[in-house]
Protein backbone atom coordinates (compact mmCIF):
# COMPACT_ATOMS: atom_id res chain seq x y z
CA UNK A 1 0.00 0.00 0.00
CA UNK A 2 1.75 3.12 -1.44
CA UNK A 3 -1.45 5.68 -1.12
CA UNK A 4 -3.77 6.52 1.91
CA UNK A 5 -6.65 8.42 2.32
CA UNK A 6 -7.46 9.91 5.64
CA UNK A 7 -10.78 10.58 5.80
CA UNK A 8 -14.02 11.67 7.67
CA UNK A 9 -16.44 14.30 8.72
CA UNK A 10 -15.21 17.80 8.60
CA UNK A 11 -13.21 18.37 12.16
CA UNK A 12 -12.45 15.13 12.75
CA UNK A 13 -8.33 15.68 12.16
CA UNK A 14 -7.74 14.65 8.53
CA UNK A 15 -5.30 17.65 7.53
CA UNK A 16 -3.84 17.12 10.87
CA UNK A 17 -3.17 13.35 10.75
CA UNK A 18 -2.65 13.16 6.80
CA UNK A 19 0.03 15.76 6.56
CA UNK A 20 2.18 13.52 9.83
CA UNK A 21 1.80 10.42 8.28
CA UNK A 22 2.74 11.24 4.93
CA UNK A 23 5.83 13.75 6.56
CA UNK A 24 6.80 10.20 8.93
CA UNK A 25 6.44 7.75 5.56
CA UNK A 26 8.05 10.43 3.26
CA UNK A 27 5.49 10.60 1.12
CA UNK A 28 3.53 13.28 -1.19
CA UNK A 29 0.70 14.85 1.19
CA UNK A 30 -2.21 16.46 -0.63
CA UNK A 31 -4.82 18.47 1.11
CA UNK A 32 -8.15 17.56 -0.64
CA UNK A 33 -9.42 21.00 0.25
CA UNK A 34 -7.22 22.54 -2.12
CA UNK A 35 -9.14 21.11 -5.16
CA UNK A 36 -12.20 22.13 -4.66
CA UNK A 37 -13.80 24.13 -7.85
CA UNK A 38 -14.14 27.90 -6.78
CA UNK A 39 -18.24 27.49 -6.84
CA UNK A 40 -17.76 24.24 -4.26
CA UNK A 41 -15.91 26.51 -2.38
CA UNK A 42 -18.79 29.42 -2.67
CA UNK A 43 -21.15 27.10 -1.60
CA UNK A 44 -19.85 26.20 1.66
CA UNK A 45 -18.78 29.79 2.81
CA UNK A 46 -22.54 30.39 2.32
CA UNK A 47 -23.68 27.38 4.17
CA UNK A 48 -24.87 24.75 1.53
CA UNK A 49 -23.88 21.63 1.49
CA UNK A 50 -22.25 20.36 -1.65
CA UNK A 51 -24.10 17.40 -3.03
CA UNK A 52 -22.87 14.63 -5.64
CA UNK A 53 -22.84 16.51 -8.07
CA UNK A 54 -20.90 19.37 -6.76
CA UNK A 55 -18.63 16.56 -5.52
CA UNK A 56 -18.09 14.80 -9.04
CA UNK A 57 -14.93 17.07 -10.65
CA UNK A 58 -13.14 17.17 -7.29
CA UNK A 59 -12.83 13.67 -6.97
CA UNK A 60 -11.52 13.23 -10.66
CA UNK A 61 -9.35 15.77 -10.06
CA UNK A 62 -8.14 14.06 -6.07
CA UNK A 63 -8.12 10.25 -8.12
CA UNK A 64 -5.60 12.27 -10.79
CA UNK A 65 -4.01 13.23 -7.35
CA UNK A 66 -3.35 10.01 -5.70
CA UNK A 67 -2.29 8.80 -9.52
CA UNK A 68 0.35 11.46 -9.61
CA UNK A 69 2.09 10.07 -7.02
CA UNK A 70 3.43 6.98 -7.72
CA UNK A 71 6.15 6.55 -4.64
CA UNK A 72 3.71 7.57 -2.14
CA UNK A 73 0.56 9.94 -1.18
CA UNK A 74 -1.55 10.40 1.51
CA UNK A 75 -4.60 12.62 1.02
CA UNK A 76 -6.84 14.19 3.27
CA UNK A 77 -10.23 13.69 2.12
CA UNK A 78 -13.89 13.96 3.40
CA UNK A 79 -14.64 10.42 1.32
CA UNK A 80 -17.86 10.68 2.89
CA UNK A 81 -19.79 8.07 0.82
CA UNK A 82 -18.92 4.52 -0.29
CA UNK A 83 -19.69 5.54 -4.20
CA UNK A 84 -17.30 8.02 -3.11
CA UNK A 85 -14.31 5.84 -1.59
CA UNK A 86 -14.96 3.26 -5.37
CA UNK A 87 -13.85 6.28 -6.96
CA UNK A 88 -10.84 6.83 -5.72
CA UNK A 89 -10.34 2.94 -5.12
CA UNK A 90 -11.18 3.02 -9.02
CA UNK A 91 -7.90 5.38 -9.51
CA UNK A 92 -5.83 3.58 -7.22
CA UNK A 93 -5.64 -0.11 -6.55
CA UNK A 94 -3.33 0.40 -3.64
CA UNK A 95 -5.36 2.61 -1.66
CA UNK A 96 -6.40 2.29 2.14
CA UNK A 97 -8.55 4.60 4.20
CA UNK A 98 -7.62 5.71 7.83
CA UNK A 99 -11.13 6.57 9.46
CA UNK A 100 -11.18 9.20 11.66
CA UNK A 101 -14.49 8.62 13.65
CA UNK A 102 -16.08 11.65 15.91
CA UNK A 103 -18.94 12.17 17.60
CA UNK A 104 -21.12 15.43 16.53
CA UNK A 105 -20.49 16.98 19.31
CA UNK A 106 -16.63 17.19 19.29
CA UNK A 107 -16.68 18.01 15.37
CA UNK A 108 -19.16 20.78 16.07
CA UNK A 109 -16.69 21.86 18.77
CA UNK A 110 -13.78 21.93 16.57
CA UNK A 111 -15.55 23.51 13.31
CA UNK A 112 -16.77 26.48 15.49
CA UNK A 113 -13.45 26.89 16.85
CA UNK A 114 -11.62 27.18 13.72
CA UNK A 115 -14.16 28.97 11.60
CA UNK A 116 -11.87 32.34 11.11
CA UNK A 117 -9.62 30.87 9.05
CA UNK A 118 -11.43 27.53 7.54
CA UNK A 119 -13.38 27.69 4.82
CA UNK A 120 -16.26 25.07 6.15
CA UNK A 121 -18.97 26.67 8.41
CA UNK A 122 -20.05 24.67 11.81
CA UNK A 123 -23.79 24.88 9.86
CA UNK A 124 -22.70 22.10 8.06
CA UNK A 125 -21.27 19.67 10.66
CA UNK A 126 -24.71 18.15 10.49
CA UNK A 127 -25.07 17.42 6.36
CA UNK A 128 -21.64 15.99 6.58
CA UNK A 129 -22.93 13.48 9.48
CA UNK A 130 -25.69 12.85 7.51
CA UNK A 131 -24.08 11.89 4.38
CA UNK A 132 -21.51 9.94 6.09
CA UNK A 133 -21.84 6.19 5.18
CA UNK A 134 -19.30 4.71 7.40
CA UNK A 135 -16.44 3.03 6.03
CA UNK A 136 -16.04 0.02 8.77
CA UNK A 137 -16.16 -3.14 7.41
CA UNK A 138 -14.88 -2.26 4.02
CA UNK A 139 -11.23 -3.59 3.15
CA UNK A 140 -8.25 -1.80 3.66
CA UNK A 141 -9.77 0.38 6.27
CA UNK A 142 -8.73 1.30 10.04
CA UNK A 143 -10.47 3.17 12.09
CA UNK A 144 -8.89 6.14 14.48
CA UNK A 145 -10.61 7.69 17.11
CA UNK A 146 -10.65 11.64 16.74
CA UNK A 147 -10.15 11.72 21.04
CA UNK A 148 -6.91 10.17 20.95
CA UNK A 149 -3.64 12.10 21.18
CA UNK A 150 -2.34 13.07 18.14
CA UNK A 151 0.73 11.03 18.08
CA UNK A 152 -1.71 7.98 19.31
CA UNK A 153 -3.51 8.41 16.18
CA UNK A 154 -0.17 8.29 13.83
CA UNK A 155 1.00 5.47 15.99
CA UNK A 156 -1.89 3.45 15.08
CA UNK A 157 -2.25 4.38 11.49
CA UNK A 158 1.36 3.74 10.92
CA UNK A 159 1.08 0.10 13.07
CA UNK A 160 -1.84 -0.38 10.73
CA UNK A 161 0.22 -0.11 7.15
CA UNK A 162 3.02 -2.04 8.87
CA UNK A 163 0.52 -5.00 9.62
CA UNK A 164 -1.33 -4.63 6.38
CA UNK A 165 2.32 -4.75 4.14
CA UNK A 166 3.40 -8.48 6.42
CA UNK A 167 -0.30 -9.69 5.68
CA UNK A 168 0.32 -8.63 2.23
CA UNK A 169 4.17 -9.63 2.04
CA UNK A 170 5.19 -6.60 0.30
Amino acid sequence: MKAVVVMGVAGCGKSSLGAALAQTLGWTYVEGDAFHAPASIAKMRAGIALDDADRAGWLDELGRQLQAHPQGVVLACSALKRAYRERLRAARADLGFVFIEISRELALSRVAARAAQHLFPASLVDSQFAALESPVGEPGVVAVPAELAPDIQLQRALSWLDAYKENKHE
